[in-house]
């Protein structure tokens, strides 16, 4: 069990690596949102991967209920903001035509 726990928490090191390079190096918009995604994705996988650990040696392969629920609430929130983040992006991109946030930044005067 503590092997498989090792696995989930590296991989969910990864994800988050992966999510702060692609907000770090990042110019337009739309990585940006995937990129918070990505970073919310590792911390819902590093609560279950506890969360699962943590109910005990009797019930290896249940989750806490709780824990359980608080991952689905996080993603029905996470899926709600990318949607209004993807709308926001189209606006911007039909009003200035560019996804480039240092150009953005440009026009705001």
């Amino acid at each position: 069990m503590l092997d498989m726990l090792h696995f989930y928490l590296i991989f969910a090191i990864f994800l988050y690596m992966l999510g702060l390079y692609t907000l770090a190096s990042s110019k337009n918009m739309v990585k940006l949102v995937m990129g918070i995604e990505i970073l919310v994705a590792a911390v819902n996988l590093n609560f279950i991967a506890l969360g699962a650990f943590t109910t005990g040696p009797s019930t290896i392969d249940s989750v806490d209920p709780l824990v359980q629920d608080f991952v689905i609430i996080s993603i029905c929130i996470g899926g709600a903001i990318a949607v209004v983040a993807m709308s926001l992006i189209v606006k911007a991109y039909r009003h200035y035509g560019t996804l480039d946030i240092r150009e953005l930044r440009r026009l705001r005067g």
